[in-house]
């Protein structure tokens, strides 16, 4: 059963959504599968994280992910996943990290159910 979401929390993620790119779980299968490099990140909440997540997915929450992005390393050209639980959480912290300046962002829309329903690997 899909979530009901207040609508102005519908509105941000909208509009975030009209400014970042978005893939589902069967291209991240794909990106997965390629040869070049990706970086995915799961902003959900802690306890969402270690009670199944993405095989090899970084935890970093969407409450901090502006905060400690950073400490990740990464070049502002680094291909990067972000999901949540179906696309809404992952869309708004897309579009922090590309205010931030990281221009290859990506958001899962379908989030954690979608990669349990592509069947991709997860712990």
């Amino acid at each position: 059963m899909a979530k009901k979401h207040s609508p102005k929390f519908l509105a941000i993620t909208e509009s975030a959504r009209a400014v970042i790119p978005e893939c589902d779980a069967a291209a991240l299968r794909v990106m997965l599968e390629d040869e070049d490099s990706l970086v995915v990140f799961d902003v959900r909440e802690r306890h969402e994280f270690e009670s199944g997540h993405l095989n090899g997915a970084v935890h970093l929450g969407k409450g901090v992910i502006e905060r400690d992005i950073e400490k990740h390393d990464l070049d502002d050209d680094s291909r990067i996943v972000l999901y949540c639980g179906g696309g809404f959480r992952s869309a708004i912290a897309a579009k922090s990290l590309k205010e931030m300046g990281y221009s290859n962002v990506i958001s899962l829309w379908g989030g954690w159910r979608g990669i349990q329903a592509e069947g991709l690997a997860i712990e």
